[in-house]
């Protein structure tokens, strides 16, 4: 008989959203694929720039944001506005290309690897420049810090609104604000606000406590005069799922563990919580997970299968498990690495003391972070509807939902059900 690996050959597997990016930040432009949409899925580019320009956003943003004006074109996968079932491209250009493009050319002028102004020989403490230089043999830090750049993340919101827009058609929202920044929290309105980034966005940090928001920004003003950067927290949620994305049988299935991964993956962020985080591992058991009661008013459709929980400190997961409740994460980005007034570094010219590079850079990209994260996060998400539902169609994907919700707890919906005892009674 054929292993199992047999029927993987076969094409007989989950079906799945995949994406990738390429690019540099001062190169042509960068490109975003995005396979394993359905056909059928209406895209238009406003929906994509919309997301680009929000990630542009923000009080102490640099002067890169002045130059870019980030929109996309269509270069696979979408015709008269849907999907087609094959791989979605898109290419962002760089505007700002035609004053690197001596800097950046792919073809050489002389012989391979040859030397160009702007070399990079200061590696700056914190960033990828040193360890990049070292790992992949290169005397030009460029070489490593221009895909090392946070540039590269627009193509990853790029990728994410696409995906933003399958999880729309079920109804899914996600959105993010900023919770702290500079050292100053904001307080978290509870309940949030409905759409989240309506409230958010209003914000020239994304906070949603006004006060916060205006002492966030003084903090910002007295680090650009410094010459230094900030770092900060933010929340991204999730709601409008169904319970059951997700699954504990195999560790790379885990849903917690793909969020935590691909937000963990963005540049600068350095660390990840769901739900409770780490104040849970200093709290009593009773006072970290949520009770579960039936909901009697639930009927068929219902996403979290007729049960409900008053608390939601487990942020939405349970078991690698979506419970229904919204998903929430929090990710705390550290300071920008390119400082105005630099660290002490080693010239690799010279190997002596030098001050880092200081290439163009921002105070602070906290706001920004938060449409990053949501942009993966929706990636992620898009992914494990997928897993569940599948579907070469998004009209039979809706088909696959509308089956799963009409069925989901099904055996605990009726009140009135047997509830006859039938287990054996112990022999007298």
């Amino acid at each position: 008989m054929p292993g199992p690996c047999a029927f993987l050959e076969a094409g007989i597997s989950m079906s799945h959203l995949t994406f990738t990016t390429a690019g540099e930040s001062h190169g042509k432009g960068l490109v975003a694929i995005v396979e394993g949409l359905p056909a059928g899925l209406a895209l238009d580019a406003d929906s994509l720039n919309h997301e680009l320009g929000r990630r542009m956003q923000g009080h102490g943003r640099g002067a890169r944001m002045k130059i870019e004006r980030d929109s996309i074109d269509w270069l696979s996968g979408v015709r008269a506005g849907e999907t087609l079932g094959s791989p979605v491209a898109v290419l962002i250009s760089n505007r700002d290309w035609a004053n690197w493009e001596d800097v950046m050319a792919p073809e050489s002028t002389g012989r391979p690897g040859e030397l160009r102004r702007r070399r990079v020989a200061r590696p700056r403490p914190g960033h990828a420049d040193l360890a990049g230089v070292l790992k992949y043999d290169r005397i030009d830090a460029r070489d490593i810090l221009e895909r090392a750049s946070a540039r590269e993340t627009a193509a990853r919101v790029a990728a994410g609104a696409i995906a933003r827009r399958l999880l729309a058609e079920f109804g899914i929202e996600i959105g993010s604000h900023v919770v702290s920044l500079g050292g100053v929290m904001a307080t978290r309105p509870d309940p949030l606000p409905t759409p989240l980034n309506d409230s958010a966005d209003a914000s020239p940090v994304r906070c949603l406590d006004a006060d916060a928001a205006k002492e966030m920004m003084a903090r910002i003003d007295a680090a650009k005069s410094a010459g230094d950067t900030l770092g900060g927290e933010v929340e991204v949620v999730a709601r409008g799922l169904p319970v059951g994305l997700g699954s504990h049988v195999s560790w790379d299935r885990k849903l917690d563990g793909r969020l935590a991964g691909m937000l963990m993956a963005i540049p600068a962020i350095k660390s990840v919580e769901i739900g409770l985080g780490g104040s849970a591992a200093r709290r009593l058991g009773s006072d970290v997970h949520d009770a579960i009661e039936r909901d009697p008013g639930a009927g068929p459709g219902d996403r979290r299968g007729g049960f409900r929980r008053p608390t939601n400190r487990a942020g939405g997961l349970e078991g690698g498990i979506t419970t229904g409740e919204p998903i929430v994460c929090r990710i705390g980005m550290k300071p920008i690495s390119t400082l105005m007034s630099p660290l002490r570094t080693v010239d690799l010219r010279t190997g002596e003391p030098a001050n880092a590079q200081s290439e163009r850079s921002d105070v602070t990209a906290v706001p920004a972070a938060g449409v990053i994260a949501e942009a993966v996060v929706a990636l992620v998400l898009a992914d494990a509807m997928l897993e569940k539902f599948g579907g070469d169609s998004l009209g039979e994907m809706q088909r696959n939902v509308a089956g799963y919700l009409t069925n989901l707890g099904a055996r605990w919906r009726d009140a009135e059900a047997d509830t006859t005892d039938t287990s054996e009674s112990d022999p007298e």
